[in-house]
């Protein structure tokens, strides 16, 4: 009953997918309702198997073979919620896919890949051994780069397909290497047993490399930075594929390293990479938003940066909030991505406001100060001042973000209406913040281990990331008082080019040297 549950979900999108391979070409009405049909089956049956969780508790059932050797799936937590996310965003995206995609000579092959790889990210989530797992690790990234190539033509899809083709393969074989190394840790790979065998510390140095491999893995299908150049292409494949990246495909590195959480706290110099990597890329990434003028741009930024806030949780080893950053953020930048145009219209339309107020030293000053009382006194109501210093360390790092809503409302020219409008609305924001903490820590305790006791580099680690996120939310709420100093001038230009990351990768791939096959008669002369 279990296997049949877990894998309906994926089956029914795989069905999708058949038709669209069917008939590559455009669709008819019936058709695409059907498929639209199918992934509102997905989404039942991942509902159904989230109920069965909360009725019978955590299992895992093979489905061909022996669970340990064989290809086996898994039904706890952290797989229900992640089932429950891929499945609905999923959902939400053929449906938007449909109507984006009406007309499109491609349509049905488009469809096709977009299922194929919603299956894929489905399977990886309940994998219950590492030869499933692996499998749709793969998989994910063979429909994904088949998406970023829907218009082949366009040498710039290109030139994204290649970049996230090469690191999408340096993340399999690291994988790869990583199951293993697992195998040869604990003599299996059933994951249920791997993960026991990790918390009572077995595994010795095999399993402390493979932990090491695991990051690399998760580094690499996350796009941290220096590997993150292609996500800030996807636009020249439909939108659907930007919202897509959401449901599970993007945030699959993060996934990997909460599923093998008890491996990842047996390798300290593992986690502490994901710290300094994810960190930096969250700080980087963020900079570079605020200089890009597109607002789909703008976006794929922002996400490179979220997932690097993701990577550096698992860094801290705080699984649970790092489950809660990927629900939220899925949701989130989803409808972001598929609302973007819509946005832009609201925007253009918009009646100009007047002058606005600039924070000065003194506001941002008070700005940080109200919201460490707003942290000390909501956190001690939940009861959140209790929790680990990684965890009251990454409550400071967002009370910073509030900081930053605080100081236009502080400012010396701000309304009295819009101060208190602001301040409303970062105490709504810290509410929300530490209920949903406690919700997630409640909601997969046991699934996750909990963060252990910092020692000397992790305390370091936590420092240096609380004072540089502080630093840069003290240089971005100041942003108006320098952006245009002739010193800033050269730095904004610098970051808007993404530090010249991008086009570096691509001449060492050999990206720009793409063949542009564009009809003569459709190019522009010089």
């Amino acid at each position: 009953m279990l296997d049949f549950l877990l894998l309906a979900a994926p089956g029914a999108v795989l069905v999708a997918a058949m038709i669209g391979l069917a008939r590559p070409g455009r669709l008819s009405r019936g058709g695409v309702r059907l498929i639209e049909a199918l992934a509102v089956a997905s989404l039942v049956f991942a509902v159904v198997a989230a109920v069965r969780l909360v009725a019978v508790g955590p299992m895992s059932s093979p489905v061909l073979g022996m669970a340990g050797i064989g290809v086996s799936v898994r039904l706890d937590a952290v797989s229900s919620v992640m089932l429950l996310l891929v499945s609905f965003v999923g959902w939400v995206v053929v449906r938007f896919a449909a109507t984006y995609l009406d007309g499109e000579a491609g349509q049905g092959r488009f469809m096709a890949w977009l299922c194929l790889t919603l299956a894929s990210v489905m399977l990886l989530v309940v994998a219950g051994n590492l030869f499933l797992l692996v499998a749709a690790w793969i998989a994910i990234g063979i429909g994904l780069t088949r998406l970023l190539l829907f218009y082949a033509d366009r040498p710039a899809a290109q030139r994204a397909a290649r970049k996230q083709l090469v690191f999408a393969r340096l993340g399999d074989v690291a994988l790869v290497g990583a199951a293993l190394l697992l195998w040869l840790a604990y003599g299996t790979a059933d994951i249920g047993a791997i993960v026991a065998a990790a918390r009572a510390g077995a595994g010795g140095d095999p399993a402390v490399a493979a932990a090491i491999v695991l990051a690399l893995a998760a580094l690499l299908k996350s796009a941290q930075f220096p590997t993150h150049c292609w996500l800030t292409e996807v636009m020249e494949a439909p939108t659907p594929v930007s919202a897509l990246l959401h449901a599970g495909v993007i945030n699959a590195g993060g996934f990997l390293l909460i599923r093998f959480a008890d491996v990842m706290l047996l390798s300290p110099a593992a986690l502490a990479g994901l710290v300094m990597i994810g960190g930096f890329t969250a700080l980087f990434a963020g900079l570079v938003m605020l200089t890009q003028p597109a607002v789909k741009t703008s976006l794929a930024w922002s996400t490179i940066a979220q997932m690097g806030f993701m990577i550096m949780q698992c860094g801290l080893a705080l699984f649970s909030l790092a489950l809660l950053h990927i629900v939220a953020h899925s949701l989130y930048k989803a409808h972001a991505f598929l609302s973007s145009g819509g946005a832009v219209d609201q925007i253009a339309v918009f009646r100009r406001p007047g002058t606005v107020a600039i924070a000065g030293p003194g506001a941002v000053g008070r700005a940080f100060v109200v919201a460490l009382l707003i942290y000390g006194v909501i956190g001690g109501a939940v009861g959140f001042l209790g929790q680990s210093p990684q965890a009251l360390a990454l409550g400071a790092i967002l009370i910073f973000g509030i900081a930053y809503l605080l100081a236009q409302g502080l400012a010396e020219a701000a309304p009295a209406a819009l101060t208190r409008k602001l301040a409303v609305l970062a105490t709504y924001a810290s509410i929300g913040y530490f209920a949903l903490h406690v919700a997630a820590t409640w909601l997969i305790e046991g699934s996750v281990p909990p963060a252990p006791a910092p020692g000397p580099l992790e305390w370091v680690l936590i420092v240096l990331a609380v004072v540089s996120f502080g630093l840069v939310a003290v240089a971005q709420a100041m942003f108006p008082l320098w952006a245009y100093h002739p010193a800033a001038a050269g730095l904004r230009t610098h970051l808007s080019n993404g530090l010249y990351i991008n086009a570096l990768t691509d001449r060492m791939l050999g990206g720009w040297a793409l063949r542009d096959t564009t009809p003569a008669n459709r190019r522009i002369s010089a």
